[in-house]
């Protein structure tokens, strides 16, 4: 039996907070999914992924004008010698990248079943091939002539470029989005034709202002077409700051049938929409009656979109159906705007778009001047070896001579005719059969041009301003080679959107009449009409009726609760039917011990009167109460035990409260002041009790009361009348037992 290893304690256990090391190691992977992972480089525009998928298929050859090999084998070296991830993200970027309706300038020519537009997945990886284009040629020039810096891949056997040398400004073209840890980034694809007049223009004049710089880049140019409707200050502020959105649209038109009879076509779809999910929902929101004025929808799609929309009438206005969609449905959408980059330095930051190009145009000199070296460095190492050529040309017998009587010609050679090492070696590798007389004016030919060259790339080196016009001279060929002299129009239109408030509410919603009813323990329903009898409902053991209110579906209805806030419902949202009904606290943020007091239907002309139980309210305005969320809005602020216990819509010029202690006051309705939020003021005070209820009415016209379902009208009041903040007396014979003024 084998002995045991004794454990051997080790002496460099470090004693640290969890705390502290926790924090370390997650930063740590922070950096590292943010640098490695989900940034692309201002350089190149490219993550390290795609990255090393441009360098893989460089390495295998998969160059635009040969055979492609399959994506598998792609796959399969890119993992392998860089990317140590899993096969399926990497698959998954190179299909991307190969969508000409997720990129604007495809990096990849993918044969095979790629995905589509609807949203259905790629093939397998082994059954879809792959190679560059020729704009991914564009981002890889230069590789092989010092370009770029190089470092070790993960296993250190081999090496990859820390950037490409990008000729193509691949990061506005196409755009980049991902999300990191803490940060994000979200580049829209961009014409290229704009792009290199935009950098054209940046190299002689470096602090363009923003609103030439976008006469040159009005906008995003979407793979898919579509119509920007964002406003173009809206625009050059998210240009300006790095960050905001812009919002896009659909691009239809109306077709004229037989009859008098239309309908509308859907061409073009917001970018990133896939178009099968789209037609789902509109779908959905005819079955659910949600655009009533659509009857149905058709997809004709085959190389090109058409979605086919047939409205219900054709009375219908056609841009009112539209603007009902785009209100409803991914038809618009907004595209979010973070120019979150890492710079020259792996800094990540977010960039306006004038430092984006800047950061390209310096990426370009620093590879215009890398490219340089390297060409001069070769330059001078060939006119080493051509003038060794010519001593052996003006001499070669003599040379013949040496070679053949010497076992070691090159150290003679070299004290002979004062030649270098490079030299020599070349003499001696020299064929036969380039001996001949003729191969003396070639290469006198070619020392001479070199040395023009080598005399351009000096001055080259030495001039900044002459490295300008190169580069500019590159971006006019790159706007030549992808822009529009190769076919290449813009896509995405702009266009001025409707005000929101044009489209009628009814053009989303069915209007119809609604009964609804709330019980006491909170339980909502809605009935189809107004001539329905509360007595007629059942409700569930120990529950009965509470509320009612006589509404459309295309009503917002606001509920004031016992906390003093205000929440809104949509009459559509409602439950429907005989049931129970739902809770209302599965629709609402309502805490399990705030009730609802009352239901109204919202009029913006609309004004309340809101009170709590100790006898405070104020006069609050319709539109200062419609809230926008679950949670509700704030308006009478009561702190416990304090409750709101009384509203009213302000109607007439008098106030009538009335306490628990069953004293009546009547006083004039200015004296109660409007607040959009507070605790208000002293309607009435009390010695023993607290307020009941609250109404207002036209005085001379008198206090209307119900009691038992009779209504009571009392109009002589002179002794109820008085000023705010007094205690009142008791009501006149027959006012309801309840201390309400409707029971």
């Amino acid at each position: 039996m084998a002995k045991a290893t004794a454990l051997v304690p080790a002496n460099d256990i470090l004693e640290k907070p969890f705390a502290d090391l926790l924090g370390e190691r997650y930063l740590a992977y922070a950096l590292s999914t943010i640098t490695s992972r989900s940034l692309p480089d201002v350089r190149d525009g490219l993550k390290p992924v795609h990255r090393r998928l441009m360098h893989a298929m460089n390495e295998l050859g998969l160059e635009p004008n040969l055979p492609p090999k399959k994506s598998a084998r792609v796959v399969g070296d890119v993992i392998g010698k860089f990317h140590p991830h899993g096969d399926v993200a990497v698959y998954e970027a190179l299909v991307r990248l190969a969508q000409d309706f997720s990129v604007r300038y495809p990096l990849i020519s993918g044969q095979g079943n790629f995905g589509n537009v609807d949203g259905d997945n790629a093939a397998a990886m082994r059954y879809t091939e792959a190679k560059l284009t020729d704009v991914a040629q564009a981002l890889l020039q230069g590789m092989n002539e010092n370009a770029v810096d190089f470092r070790a891949t993960y296993d250190g056997d081999g090496n990859e470029p820390v950037v490409l040398p990008a000729a193509f400004p691949n990061l506005l073209a196409n755009g980049a989005s991902g999300i990191a840890v803490g940060m994000a980034t979200s580049i829209p694809p961009h014409n290229i034709s704009e792009i290199c007049d935009a950098l054209r223009y940046l190299i002689t004049t470096p602090n363009v202002g923003f609103d030439k710089l976008l006469s040159f880049m009005p906008g995003p140019d979407f793979p898919t077409g579509g119509v920007i409707v964002e406003p173009a200050a809206s625009i050059k502020e998210a240009y300006k700051t790095g960050r905001g959105s812009i919002r896009m649209r659909a691009v239809w038109e109306m077709e004229e049938q037989a009859r008098g009879t239309w309908q509308i076509i859907i061409k073009e779809i917001p970018y990133q929409v896939p178009k099968g999910r789209l037609i789902e929902k509109i779908a959905e929101l005819i079955t659910n009656k949600k655009v009533p004025l659509l009857d149905d929808i058709r997809d004709e799609s085959s190389d090109d979109i058409r979605i086919v929309l047939v409205p219900k009438s054709k009375n219908v206005e056609p841009n009112v159906l539209m603007e009902s969609l785009f209100r409803t449905c991914e038809l618009e959408t907004r595209f979010s705007i973070n120019m979150n980059v890492l710079d020259a330095n792996g800094i990540p930051r977010v960039m306006n778009l004038r430092e984006l190009l800047q950061s390209f145009l310096d990426h370009r000199q620093q590879v215009l001047i890398r490219r340089s070296k390297f060409r001069l460095d070769k330059i001078e190492a060939r006119l080493e070896l051509l003038a060794g050529y010519l001593i052996a040309y003006l001499n070669l017998d003599k040379v013949i001579k040496i070679i053949r009587e010497n076992d070691e010609p090159k150290p003679i050679l070299i004290k002979t005719f004062k030649l270098t090492d490079n030299q020599a070696d070349a003499i001696l590798n020299m064929r036969l059969r380039s001996l001949r007389k003729l191969e003396e004016m070639e290469i006198k030919g070619e020392e001479k041009s070199l040395s023009a060259e080598k005399a351009g790339l000096k001055k080259l080196l030495a001039d900044e301003k002459l490295r300008w016009q190169h580069i500019d001279g590159e971006i006019a060929g790159i706007k030549e080679r992808f822009g529009k002299k190769a076919g290449d129009k813009r896509r995405t239109k702009f266009e001025t959107a409707p005000e929101i408030a044009d489209v009628p509410i009814e053009a989303m919603i069915e209007r119809e009449a609604i009964s609804i009813f709330l019980s006491a323990k909170g339980w909502v329903r809605a009935m189809r009409g107004h001539n329905i009898d509360a007595k007629t409902l059942q409700y569930k053991e120990g529950d009965e009726h509470a509320l009612m209110l006589q509404a459309e579906t295309t009503d917002k209805i606001l509920l004031f609760a016992s906390n003093g806030r205000f929440y809104t419902l949509g009459g559509d949202k409602l439950p429907r039917g005989r049931g129970y009904g739902e809770p209302v606290r599965l629709m609402l943020d309502l805490p399990n011990d705030a009730d609802i007091l009352a239901l109204a239907v919202y009029n913006p002309e609309h004004k309340y009167l809101v009170a709590s139980n100790e006898g405070r309210g104020f006069i609050v305005k319709a539109e200062d109460v419609l809230a926008q969320t679950k949670n509700g809005k704030v308006i009478l602020n009561v702190e416990a035990p304090e409750r709101a216990v009384a509203y009213c819509e302000v109607q007439g010029d008098t106030v009538a409260v009335i306490g628990t202690n069953r004293k009546l006051l009547l006083f004039p309705i200015e004296e109660v002041p409007e607040m959009a939020r507070g605790k208000g003021v002293i309607l009435q005070k009390y010695k023993d009790g607290g307020l009941s209820d609250v109404a207002t009415f036209t005085y001379k016209d008198g206090l209307n009361c119900t009691n038992n379902g009779r209504n009571y009208a009392f109009t002589d009041l002179k002794e109820w009348r008085g000023e705010r903040a007094q205690a009142g007396r008791l009501p006149p014979q027959g006012f309801p037992r309840s201390n309400r003024f409707k029971d």
